[in-house]
């Protein structure tokens, strides 16, 4: 199938996996917490299920990463893996908020190469490709052109101290949602210190690259995915002419923050 052909059946396979959501969004189901303070519900299961089988017809050799499935360290052996969070911002999702959104991702021997977003709720679709830019709803996107740390908008509750030098802009509870943001220049910064799951971000870094942002890890190592640990220590994505300077900035900051 030609690269974007299978970029618009990923979309079309998210768009329908949220509108099964955004259907049960706000109604009685029944949730749980996986781990203290680790929130998941019905949906979560169901949408992942949905995505599993739709997602699997398209690419049958293609293994599977996602935050809702048992890990199968066969995927370490494929070369292309879907790498998938069925709803990112279960919070959100769960207290009747519109910050979450479907994150699914294809990557290829640990790159990126298709990134989608679909989040409902707000209407918005989100869609990057390797070499083939970013979108939202349809209109290309263009990260910040910003060059200086100070006065760079962040998608947080509160700036600490340190940063007051920064702006603080309304953040929703998906990480994905929050570094799309710098992707249509809706944020100059997105900052994270501590360890994170590749689902949660696989997707949304590339939309920030294809942008014009850079992406990397907390310490401003680059990000590879489909890895032993799904993990990342944190998440970097900012204008490209200022990353250094924020990449400086919070290297530093003890590992549990963030």
């Amino acid at each position: 199938m030609p690269a974007a052909d299978l970029a618009a059946a990923v979309c079309g396979i998210a768009h329908e996996a949220g509108r099964h959501a955004l259907d049960r969004w706000r109604t009685d189901f029944r949730r749980w917490e996986k781990g203290p303070g680790d929130p998941v519900c019905e949906i979560d299961l169901a949408v992942d299920a949905m995505l599993r089988e739709r997602l699997s017809a398209l690419l049958p050799d293609a293994g599977w990463l996602s935050e809702e499935t048992a890990d199968d360290p066969a995927r370490l052996g494929r070369s292309q893996v879907w790498v998938v969070d069925p709803i990112d911002g279960t919070r959100d999702y769960l207290r009747g908020r519109p910050g979450w959104c479907v994150s699914v991702a294809l990557v290829e021997r640990g790159v990126p190469v298709i990134g989608v977003l679909d989040a409902p709720a707000r209407a918005e679709s989100w869609l990057a490709s390797a070499g083939g830019g970013a979108w939202r709803n349809g209109v290309a996107l263009s990260a910040s052109a910003r060059d200086t740390l100070g006065g760079a908008r962040m998608p947080i509750d509160t700036l600490p101290k340190a940063d007051r030098d920064l702006v603080a802009v309304a953040k929703p509870n998906s990480i994905a949602l929050r570094i799309a943001m710098v992707a249509a220049d809706e944020a100059d910064l997105v900052a994270t210190q501590r360890w994170g799951n590749e689902w949660d971000i696989a997707a949304a870094a590339l939309l920030a690259r294809e942008a014009g942002a850079e992406v990397t890890d907390a310490l401003g190592a680059p990000l590879t995915f489909n890895k032993r640990e799904p993990q990342a220590f944190g998440v970097l994505a900012a204008a490209r002419g200022m990353h250094a300077a924020a990449a400086e900035r919070f290297a530093g900051r003890p590992r549990a923050a963030g």
